[in-house]
Formats: structure tokens, sequence, C-alpha cells
């Protein structure tokens, strides 16, 4: 399932994603610079975890974690939150949740 997404993934458009960060709650100038980054994300496989580094002029990031179990994320912005990779892209992205405190 994931082999599929192993790869090197490049932005070149976003739509909306103004709107999406302030709907989270982050700050303009942390959301001006994030309009304007253009992330470069690599997505691998090492054993039975997940791998996924994002890079840019902005911040370098990594996940790593196994399908169907939660881990806890730092995103780029410094929130904290609960994820769960499914191994479908979409779902990734989708099951992002605060956590409490």
């Amino acid at each position: 399932m994931v082999e599929a997404f192993c790869a090197t993934w490049k932005l070149t458009e976003s739509q909306n994603f103004d709107e999406y960060m302030k709907v989270l709650g982050v700050g303009f100038a942390t959301r001006q610079v994030g309009n304007v980054t253009k992330p470069t994300v690599i997505i691998s496989q090492e054993g039975d975890r997940v791998v996924i580094r994002t890079q840019s002029t902005f911040k370098n990031t990594e996940i790593s974690f196994h399908l169907g179990e939660e881990f806890d994320e730092t995103t780029a912005d410094d929130r904290n939150c609960k994820m769960m990779g499914s191994g479908k892209w979409s779902q990734y992205f989708t099951s992002e949740r605060k956590t409490q405190g």
C-alpha cells in the first residue's frame, strides 16, 4: 500500500491554504511564510515504519510511524497533534486532530 507513495514529491501549487491555516489557528506571520513555501516531501518505508521527511526553506520535519497506530506529531507550525497513518495519503491528513492540554 505505502510503496505507491514512496518517492520525492515537490509542491507546485496549493489552493485555499491560508484559509485552512486560519481555521487551525496558525498565526499571521507563520501563515505568510507558509503561503509562499514550496516544500519537498520524501516518503519512504524503513522496515515496518513509514518515514515522511518534509524539507523547505522554512523548516525541515520528519515523522516516522507504523500504519494503523496512533502517534504524536509536532507540526511545522508547532501544533501538537495525534495522528494515524492509514496507508492512504488523503486519510493521513484528514485524521489529524488537536490533542488535549
